[in-house]
């Protein structure tokens, strides 16, 4: 008897798993580059982000699970390309987590493959995978799913400490 690894739609009662995965994949990213939560995460309060993108049409939110544990999530949304493209919209896997002891098992391929079908489900037919430099594992992930490179976002800060700036306090 197998594992059973599987992707399902998160809701409103899962933000509090997803603040936790989302957490984890913060410090991660933050340690490859330190401007990761300021312009490649989610705005905080990260509660409201999550709440506002599972009611979001455009936005697909899932928890990977194994034997139905919560290990990972995956965040895309539907884009519009450039204007002289109307009506042609990429699906963007813009975060994508799993916990390092499920990263072995299939739970980032299903939640990617998931994801992938609900929106050829919606007629898209183009996707794009946000990765930052540097992150091999997730670069070999997309490759093997498919995915190649077609953009690098190029960075400068002329402060001394990367631009950084106190954090607002947010309530609750």
């Amino acid at each position: 008897m197998g594992i059973s690894v599987t992707a399902r739609r998160a809701g409103p009662d899962d933000v509090g798993v997803l603040v936790g995965l989302y957490r984890k994949l913060e410090a991660e990213m933050t340690a490859l580059h330190p401007m990761w939560p300021r312009s490649d995460g989610l705005d905080e309060p990260v509660e409201q982000s999550f709440l506002d993108g599972i009611g979001n049409a455009d936005v697909r939110v899932f928890i990977g699970e194994v034997d139905g544990y919560p290990l990972g999530f995956i965040y895309g949304c539907s884009e519009p390309l450039l204007f002289h493209e109307e009506g042609v919209r990429v699906a963007a896997i813009r975060l994508v987590f799993a916990e390092e002891g499920a990263r072995g098992v299939g739970v980032g391929e299903v939640m990617r493959d998931t994801l992938m079908e609900e929106f050829r489900n919606m007629d898209h037919h183009l996707f794009d995978a946000h990765v930052l430099p540097g992150h091999r594992l997730a670069k070999n992930f997309f490759e093997a799913g498919g995915f190649a490179a077609r953009s690098i976002v190029m960075h400068h800060s002329d402060r001394p400490d990367g631009g950084r700036r106190i954090r607002k306090a947010y309530p609750g």
